[in-house]
């Protein structure tokens, strides 16, 4: 049994060469996903933990996350897409497909 209901990566890969990378981007979403999630009460031991992940190796994708257990993996380009996820995969079990990769 996993300590989490669900385990969410962000991408946060920063690359030095200028090749595209969530680096910056993926960095805010995720901070914003913590914060929505505590605000939801759903974080915390059986419930909702939100990462930060090394490259994921989706960069030409933008911001790129992965939800766990299921390993659905998702672009959200803004604030709006992670509210979705949040609520249709992680509250409704729903995977969202027109996010989906």
């Amino acid at each position: 049994m996993s300590y989490y209901q669900h385990h969410i990566f962000f991408c946060t890969n920063d690359r030095d060469d200028g090749r595209p990378s969530c680096g910056h981007c993926g960095s805010e979403l995720r901070d914003y996903a913590k914060k929505k999630i505590k605000s939801l009460g759903l974080n915390g031991a059986g419930k909702v933990r939100v990462n930060n992940a090394g490259c994921l190796d989706r960069c030409d994708e933008g911001p790129t996350m992965v939800v766990y257990p299921e390993g659905v993996w998702y672009h959200c380009a803004n604030e709006g897409d992670v509210d979705e996820i949040i609520s249709e995969h992680v509250q409704g079990g729903r995977v969202v497909e027109r996010l989906r990769l």
